[in-house]
């Protein structure tokens, strides 16, 4: 099979006039698969663009990670003048996110259905907060905000009635959020390239997440008359965290009734073997705390590499605990070419990680375009000068 070196996006042009983590990382997956975006900044410039650390200012390291493969220009859309630089660009566009709530775009004479009015063939996509058929709808959002009223933080409770609520330590409603973006703007596409017909798309980010955290933990809610017994027990228990081993952490995880009866037999506890915590998953999962129990007890008997080589005989789900600064060395990382550098014109060296999916006739990539500078790309698309 030949391979191309246009990505299954070309010829597809995006309008990102989005901000911060959400609305980039989505125009950033198109970008991976080779749609052309052009990343609309107001003279000040993306605000994630200031934060550190960075080796130069407007090029911090979370910025580098959210806007590689697009053009950036700058526009000022309280000038009329600019207004209409930006739909002349949306007259030729596929595809046009904003991350402006709806009511400011209706303010600037920017709202869906004018545009598509201009430009029939445009998919609008709104990238919010709160999706606008509730109250919440005019609300600033956050990723702590979202994590806060969605369950996120409160599930920290949920596992220790003595533990305060917690934010994960990721921005994951962001970045659910663009990868959410990401797969609807994709649907969309493929929609109107069968049917003809563009629409618009809404994205917000409070639904998003409670629908993520909702698919297990909707649990014994899901048959109730009224919803109230949230929480999927295996996910709560106290025990269920990496374990310490003779010589630091592991993760041993046997699911299936085959794989804890191949653990216990490992360990020499053949008295489990007929266990009902073994041979029956009700029984198991009704006392999954204190079958985690015995793992955690049973872990330090060994060092991590001991049970590695034993979980791997055994064929049983089990991995190390790793740091962040570990991953460089990991040899599966290292044999997927999963780090990766790019040589930036303003930044030199940089690093970065290569798109994680892999198709076999047109794969994504992760250099097509460096992160660009702020309005880097006004003579070209503007034929105006860069700021200064």
């Amino acid at each position: 099979m030949s391979i191309s070196k246009d990505g299954m996006l070309a010829g597809v042009r995006v309008i990102d006039m989005t901000s911060v983590v959400f609305g980039p990382l989505a125009t950033q997956m198109l970008g991976d698969l080779g749609a052309d975006v052009i990343k609309v900044e107001s003279p000040e410039g993306d605000m994630l663009r200031q934060v550190q650390p960075a080796r130069t200012p407007g090029m911090g390291a979370a910025f580098l990670g959210t806007n590689r493969n697009k053009r950036s220009i700058t526009l000022d859309l309280k000038t009329q003048k600019d207004r209409t630089a930006l739909l002349d660009l949306l007259d030729d566009a596929d595809v046009f996110v904003s991350s402006v709530r709806p009511a400011a775009l209706a303010r600037l004479s920017l709202p869906p259905e004018t545009l598509r009015k201009r430009n029939p063939k445009l998919i609008t996509v709104a990238a919010v907060g709160f999706g606008s058929d509730g109250p919440y709808r005019n609300k600033p959002a956050y990723d702590d905000s979202v994590q806060s009223v969605s369950g996120m933080a409160g599930l920290a409770t949920m596992c220790n009635p003595d533990s305060p609520p917690a934010y994960a330590p990721t921005i994951i409603a962001d970045k659910l959020g663009g990868v959410t973006a990401a797969y609807a703007i994709m649907a969309a596409l493929y929609h109107r390239e069968r049917t003809g017909q563009a629409q618009h798309v809404e994205v917000p980010m409070f639904e998003t997440l409670a629908s993520f955290l909702l698919v297990e933990h909707m649990a014994e809610a899901t048959f109730e008359s009224e919803p109230q017994s949230f929480g999927y027990q295996r996910m709560l228990v106290p025990h269920r965290r990496p374990v310490k081993t003779a010589d630091g952490y592991i993760t041993i995880l046997p699911y299936s009734n085959a794989q804890w009866a191949r653990f216990f037999k490992a360990v020499g506890r053949d008295d489990m073997l007929n266990h009902p915590w073994v041979t029956n998953m009700d029984e198991r999962s009704r006392n999954i705390g204190g079958i985690y129990d015995m793992v955690a007890q049973i872990a330090t008997t060994r060092t991590t590499a001991q049970w590695i080589e034993l979980t791997e005989q055994a064929d049983i789900p089990a991995m190390p605990v790793r740091l962040l600064s570990d991953l460089p060395q990991d040899p599966h990382l290292a044999a997927t070419g999963f780090f990766q550098t790019i040589d930036h014109p303003t930044e030199g060296a940089v690093w970065t990680t290569k798109p994680p999916i892999k198709f076999s006739a047109t794969p994504a990539r992760h250099d097509i375009t460096p992160p660009p500078a702020l309005g880097e790309h006004n003579p070209d698309i503007l034929k105006r000068p860069k700021p200064k």
